[in-house]
């Protein structure tokens, strides 16, 4: 513990509000409660936050799977492409809605409980999903394991703010897109091989036997993050102390009045700007993706299943590879204009690590779209595809890290919104995208779909220019006045 307490020394301390929400601000003395999760031991950390990581990567699976079974689906239930669509769509709808339930009751009954009960959830609805006798049934199951699933979305972040000083979150938070954006990647290549040696069902056996071990394996490694201040510190834990789930209970928490929260974030701008730039980005995804089985398994190309699913280890190479840039940069940027200033550290001291992953990602849209209509070696598209989601892990994870600075206080809250608006945006494109790409043709549309996320960028520079100023306004209503007294100046 001694160790803990001098490495926090040299941290911003973690202030919690009545709901058990951290916060930040600078100060001298640190928090020395053993149970403080910024004091706890690496190990204990990363086991937390690593079990988390991978149901975030398990949840993107099961978002992505159907991108590569479309065809089987449309054999076996006879329906048209738009209705085999729907199953990624729809799925994708809810993994970000359902997190207007998760998150009031995460505030609620605490982390633990919802981490455990939602992964028990998509373990029983994907066994539902494996035995579905019709396309209604396979529907009905597809919609509530995106409910299920999203709970390993929009809470993670606020796990991070527990348990991370601000100085080190940019860089904890990059593995957790990076689990995200593994499960948008090298979930296809699972399952494109699965469905080419076995049947679409092996996606599902496959996810509901991967949940069910990470549900038992989240027994003992998931703490409650949650810290609810008290009068006196309580003893050390011991491990069996760690397993309740009652540990996060907040018996002044309201679940409506949390749902009120999240309605209401929905006036701060920043959020909006972060919604928009992360929903874009992981939006133009989905249409590379699907784009893309369709394309490579007609021909001229002819490829089967799996090798389609080898083209997605491009974008999880690009995303890899953001890691750094993406990640440490931005703690990096922030640490050098803080000291340059003299100041408080502010959150749009974070905003210029966006110029890189700004420029790559939509220049990786324009050359997929250019190669795909001019039928070139597949070569040409997978680099666009590793640029391009390159910038969508770099860009989301600069736009959570800046959100989750401007309101720490309403963390899961504010995440709520900017998932909703990106999985929203999702699901319109993997419904429409396909027949805009056929009126107007595959260049044409990437195209428009590169100037609109350069766009989407461009609007971080007037967040960094008056960013603060914007932050003292929105300060004054809506949630965030309750918490005047943790925003930054």
């Amino acid at each position: 513990m001694t160790e803990s307490i001098k490495e926090s020394i040299s941290h911003l301390e973690t202030v919690v509000d009545e709901r058990g929400v951290t916060g930040s601000q600078e100060i001298k003395e640190p928090n020395v409660d053993p149970n403080h999760p910024q004091n706890w031991s690496t190990a204990a950390k990363l086991c937390t936050y690593l079990t988390v990581c991978f149901y975030t990567f398990l949840g993107n699976v099961n978002g992505s799977n159907f991108t590569v079974a479309t065809q089987a689906v449309i054999k076996e239930f006879h329906v048209s492409q738009t209705q085999a669509g729907e199953l990624v769509c729809f799925n994708v709808f809810l993994l970000g809605l359902g997190n207007v339930f998760w998150v009031p009751l995460m505030r609620v009954v605490g982390k633990r409980p919802v981490y455990l009960l939602s992964m028990l959830s998509l373990a029983m609805m994907n066994v539902w999903s494996s035995r579905a006798s019709s396309y209604g049934e396979l529907l009905a199951s597809r919609i509530l394991s995106g409910f299920a699933s999203a709970a390993a979305d929009a809470t993670v972040p606020a796990v991070v703010s527990d348990m991370i000083p601000p100085q080190d979150r940019g860089h904890y938070l990059m593995f957790f897109h990076l689990a995200l954006t593994a499960g948008l990647f090298v979930g296809p290549l699972i399952n494109a091989y699965l469905v080419q040696e076995e049947d679409w069902r092996w996606m599902c056996y496959f996810l509901a036997i991967a949940t069910a071990a990470t549900f038992v394996t989240a027994i003992f490694t998931v703490r409650e993050t949650t810290y609810l201040q008290k009068n006196a510190f309580a003893p050390k834990r011991k491990l069996w102390q760690w397993m309740s789930l009652t540990g996060g209970y907040n018996p002044d928490a309201s679940f409506f009045r949390t749902v009120s929260d999240i309605v209401c974030n929905v006036a701060y701008p920043q959020l909006l700007w972060a919604a928009f730039a992360i929903g874009i980005s992981v939006g133009w995804n989905i249409v590379v993706q699907l784009t893309a089985s369709r394309t490579f398994t007609a021909p001229p190309y002819n490829w089967p299943a799996g090798s389609l699913g080898l083209l997605s280890l491009s974008g999880f190479i690009g995303s890899v590879l953001a890691f750094w840039l993406g990640g440490r940069l931005i703690d990096i940027i922030s640490t050098r204009y803080t000291n340059r200033q003299g100041g408080p550290r502010l959150p749009e001291y974070r905003l210029p690590a966006i110029v890189i992953p700004g420029v790559i990602g939509p220049s990786g849209i324009l050359i997929f779209g250019l190669c795909i209509a001019h039928h070139t070696h597949w070569i040409g598209a997978a680099f666009g595809y590793a640029m391009q989601a390159f910038g969508v892990a770099a860009i989301s994870n600069v736009a959570v890290t800046y959100s989750l600075d401007c309101y720490r206080p309403i963390t899961g809250e504010a995440l709520v919104v900017i998932f909703t608006v990106r999985n929203t945006i999702g699901m319109l494109l993997s419904l429409y995208a396909a027949d805009w790409i056929q009126r107007q043709g595959p260049a044409p549309v990437f195209g428009e779909m590169m100037a609109i996320q350069a766009a989407s960028i461009l609007l971080a520079i007037p967040l960094f220019i008056w960013g603060k100023r914007l932050r003292a306004v929105t300060s004054q209503y809506g949630p965030m006045k309750r918490f005047q007294d943790q925003v930054e100046s």
